[in-house]
């Protein structure tokens, strides 16, 4: 049984407001590897934006440059299963991201 909090009063859920928050858990469980594609996705783009003078400005890149770069950008294609996406977000006890693919040159 959930309880509800309304207006500082506590009561139990009516069953209509229990399916609704089953239903809330059930979506939030299901969608767990979107939300993890959508925290790789936007641990990525800060990459490539510390990188992006490189390839906006006179700098020559460099190939080991390059190749980090496409990397970043292949990913989404790269890794697709949720134990890859597990493995993307690991973080030691410093909380510094483990894997490779974000280690820039």
């Amino acid at each position: 049984m959930y309880i509800i909090n309304d207006n500082g009063i506590r009561r139990d859920a009516t069953a209509e407001e229990q399916a609704d928050i089953e239903a809330r858990e059930k979506a939030w469980t299901e969608d767990t590897l979107n939300r993890k594609l959508n925290a790789i996705k936007e641990i990525r783009l800060q990459k490539l934006q510390q990188t992006d003078f490189y390839a906006l400005s006179d700098v020559t890149m460099s190939s080991e440059m390059s190749t980090y770069r496409q990397a970043l950008r292949d990913i989404p294609q790269d890794y697709t299963t949720e134990d890859e996406y597990d493995l993307l977000l690991a973080r030691d006890e410093q909380g510094n991201l483990t894997h490779s693919v974000w280690s820039k040159p």
